[in-house]
């Protein structure tokens, strides 16, 4: 059975006629009317159809006599030889699926369980296809969930532009213009590649990406809020503390983004919680967290949110304690980043993952000690800070 060309065909093939340039790869070729379509354009140099049903293929091939089109039988870009298409069209199944579908049928019109799966294993491989001023024509349905697809494309570090909808029962089809970011296109010119987004932080984004087959990170400020220039600040505080053993290293940067060695570990009550780590793993961990504080304290820079720095503190395989996260990071004339910590020692959210280890560490010990390194910040009574946990 070939997809008979419906509604959202015709919507996208005027998109398709209106855009199509140089070489196009149309996935999912099904009927093949959008491949013919973009073939009788003077723009379009050769076309690609893919498909994963052989049948759909022998279809094409049937129809479509022409020298400057080809075909291959591929599950997405499974089969696709790497090369670099200037125009992809993608009119995806895209309907969430329905228990009991049979294979020809969920091919066809199922888009996965929410109906986006699919999308989103396209836009994880597609930038590896796509030239850098390339675009994608993509189709797809608000029963697929309109916000759902437009974060996928923030996610995969997209822009994007709402070309043509059309209503009809129960739904509306939206046809988008989609294309490489700045920012995508400046990174790949770094030889990144597999750039997908990895968290969501309050002012940053963190993306991943591969260089050389190594996993970097991406930090980006995000455009969604008003506080400006965090990233930048970041940037500019890492590149003072790296010199001093702190935080992780910035390879490149540029405005509102910077890039560094993924870090590998475990967030630090997630390394608590661990069956092999042990008492002194933890005191380990926790005297190497407070030596940074100290030096913190000592270079006037006070990094904030270490009173609760549960995403701040990743414990990597060697057992070392790297801090992250200093967008808020600024001078002061009274830091407290030894006292902060020692707060959250004592507060009742770590508590519980450290008394596991048979860990006690004394509340009013620990303030009256914290009080006076607060008063008189001196390497001794910073010592007996240390004390109480070693």
């Amino acid at each position: 059975m070939v997809y008979e060309p419906a509604e959202d065909s015709f919507l996208i093939q005027k998109e398709v006629k209106r855009l199509a340039k140089g070489r196009v790869l149309d996935m999912g070729v099904g009927s093949g009317i959008l491949a013919e379509t973009a073939l009788k354009s003077k723009r379009v140099k050769s076309v690609v159809g893919v498909d994963i049903k052989q049948e759909a293929i022998d279809h094409c091939k049937n129809r479509l006599n022409d020298k400057r089109i080809k075909f291959i039988v591929s599950n997405l870009f499974d089969k696709v030889p790497k090369q670099k298409f200037d125009t992809i069209i993608f009119n995806p199944p895209y309907l969430p699926e329905q228990d009991g579908e049979l294979w020809e049928l969920k091919t066809d019109i199922s888009g996965g369980k929410h109906g986006y799966e699919i999308i989103e294993r396209f836009l994880r491989q597609v930038n590896n296809y796509l030239q850098p001023s390339g675009k994608i024509i993509l189709l797809f349905s608000t029963l697929t969930g309109k916000q759902k697809v437009e974060s996928l494309l923030l996610d995969s570090m997209m822009d994007f532009d709402k070309l043509n909808k059309l209503n009809i029962a129960f739904e509306q089809l939206h046809v988008y213009n989609v294309t490489k970011s700045k920012l995508r296109k400046n990174l790949e010119k770094r030889l990144m590649s597999d750039i997908w987004i990895y968290a969501k932080g309050h002012r940053g984004l963190i993306y991943t990406g591969l260089i050389r087959k190594k996993k970097m990170a991406v930090k980006v400020q995000r455009p969604d809020i008003d506080v400006n220039e965090s990233v930048d600040n970041e940037v500019k505080q890492l590149r003072l503390l790296t010199k001093h053993g702190i935080g992780p290293k910035v390879l490149f940067a540029g405005k509102g983004y910077f890039v560094y060695n993924f870090i590998e570990g475990d967030f630090i009550m997630d390394y608590f919680d661990r069956k092999d780590v042990k008492r002194n793993h933890v005191v380990s961990v926790m005297v190497d967290v407070f030596e940074q504080m100290y030096k913190l304290d000592n270079l006037g820079l006070n990094k904030e949110e270490m009173h609760h720095p549960v995403k701040h503190v990743i414990i990597t395989p060697k057992e070392k304690a790297i801090l992250l996260d200093f967008e808020r990071c600024h001078a002061r004339k009274k830091t407290h980043n030894v006292t902060q910590f020692a707060q959250f020692l004592i507060s009742g959210r770590l508590l519980p993952h450290i008394e596991r280890h048979k860990m006690r560490v004394s509340m009013l010990d620990m303030l009256a000690r914290a009080k006076k390194y607060a008063h008189r910040r001196t390497r001794e009574n910073f010592e007996n800070i240390l004390e109480l946990i070693r």
